[in-house]
Formats: structure tokens, sequence, C-alpha cells
């Protein structure tokens, strides 16, 4: 995770630190960038309406109320997953069939996919921001790994 720290936070640091990793994770979980970009903006606003500017780890902090506030959004009844908009930038046809892929799993597996893989959260981790016991966190991420494997292995 991040340092930890006894002074207050900077805000500027916090927001260049932060909202790159912040929007990954967002997509990840939504799979849509305008709902992405929304999520984030969202974290940074409880960020500054609870102003915990003593906290111990914030990075960890924004990642569980970005996690927790997808969540919330995918619960929505309004919302609906649409195909890979044509507007990433993914340079063959190939990755863009295996990110087609992985936005077609549950967004309860990208979200453990993504924070093990691309955020680099140990399991342990990933159980604090989610509020699970880390064998949970493992045994997700093991049938994460193997609906993804089956979709790659033979795609419809």
């Amino acid at each position: 995770m991040d340092k930890p720290s006894n002074r207050p936070v900077d805000w500027n640091t916090l927001v260049q630190d932060n909202e790159k990793k912040l929007y990954r994770a967002a997509l990840a979980i939504l799979g849509d960038p305008h709902e992405a970009e929304d999520a984030v903006q969202d974290a940074f606003l409880r960020f500054l309406e609870r102003s915990p500017r003593d906290l111990e780890y914030p990075n960890a902090w924004l990642m569980r109320v970005l996690v927790n506030g997808c969540k919330s959004r995918l619960r929505l009844r309004w919302r609906r997953v649409e195909p890979l908009p044509e507007t990433l930038p993914v340079p063959g046809p190939e990755e863009r069939e295996e990110l087609e892929e992985f936005y077609s799993l549950p967004p309860e597996d990208r979200t453990i996919l993504h924070l093990f893989y691309y955020e680099g959260y140990s399991t342990e981790e990933i159980a604090g921001m989610l509020r699970l016991q880390p064998s949970s966190v493992r045994s997700r991420l093991t049938r994460a790994r193997q609906k993804l494997r089956k979709l790659l292995d033979n795609p419809q």
C-alpha cells in the first residue's frame, strides 16, 4: 500500500498520484469510460466532504471508496452493460477480443482481477478494501482466473 504519514495530505499530490490508478480500476469494474470518470470524481469528492486529512493510508482509503462506489453504481436499475466502445485505444484485434472477454466477466471477478494483477495489491490488501476474508479473495481470484481462461480458450 502507500506509506504511512503523520502530516496532512496534500490535495494536488493525492490527485496526481491516484487519478490514473483509480480510473483504471473503475473502468475495469464498470466497463464504461464515462461512468469510470464519474466514479473517480465521486471518490475524490467523498475525500473532500469527509476531509480525512490525517489518514494513515489515504491512497488505500480512496481505492476502497472507489470500489464501493462502483459496486453501488452496478446495482442501479438503469445501468446496462454495452459492448466495448470503439474509442478505446486497443492496438490490435487480438487484444480487443481479450478485453471483451474480460469485460464479459461479472463485475466482482473484474474487480478482483484488476486489483490483483493491474494494481498489484495483495490478497490481504484486497480483502481489506472489499471487506472480505483473505481466503475468500483467494478463492474468488482462482474462480475468476478459471472463468477468464475458459472464455479465452473457447471464444464464442
